[in-house]
């Protein structure tokens, strides 16, 4: 059996608004952000899922909890889909990291971490997953870093196409995890 993922980002943060990369720093949801949130959880709603998982980041979390009122489902936050670290420039301009990015597929951003480290902590992420929800549905709730990650692992995409040229925000994207996922690092 497989595990669907239907994938979301977190909502719309205060950050987002004002042009700020949070990285891992807490960040809030903005009043357009708490719509966002409550929307997902409308259009969701009947999804049949077995579980929430989200980046324990309070943005995250913020929208799942928001999206899934009274644990239902149950929401796991996991370490292991937080936003790539930006180290230094966590909370610096949008901007100031996009011209980066290509450059920190490998190499961390200083006091940080890389694309491929964060791409490497989400495919241990999916062999748990595949592990223990065989045959679920399953929410993720987290950043625009781990989706990337998703589309390398589980479509062959390429990071350095991605970080290049982002693909546009749209209400969720939807994966299939083969049964048995063994971290396969690339």
């Amino acid at each position: 059996m497989a595990v669907e993922i239907v994938y979301e980002t977190h909502a719309t943060t205060t950050d987002n608004e004002a042009g700020i990369a949070t990285g891992w720093l807490p960040g809030r949801l903005s009043e357009l952000g708490r719509l966002q949130a409550a929307e997902l959880g409308e259009r969701r709603r009947a999804g049949g899922f077995a579980a929430v998982f989200t980046s324990d980041l309070h943005r995250a979390v913020e929208t799942a909890r928001i999206a899934f009122p009274n644990g239902r489902p149950p929401i796991h936050q996991d370490i292991r889909l937080r936003e790539c670290n930006y180290g230094d420039l966590n909370g610096t301009s949008v901007s100031r990291i996009a011209a980066q990015r290509a450059r920190r597929i490998d190499e961390p951003f200083p006091g940080g971490q890389s694309y491929r480290q964060v791409l490497a902590a989400t495919d241990v992420f999916l062999h748990d997953l595949a592990t223990r929800w065989d045959g679920g549905r399953i929410p993720v709730i987290a950043h625009s870093a781990n989706r990337w990650a998703l589309d390398c692992l589980l479509t062959g995409a390429s990071m350095k196409e991605l970080v290049e040229a982002p693909p546009a925000w749209r209400p969720g994207w939807h994966y299939v995890l083969p049964a048995g996922w063994t971290p396969s690092t690339r």
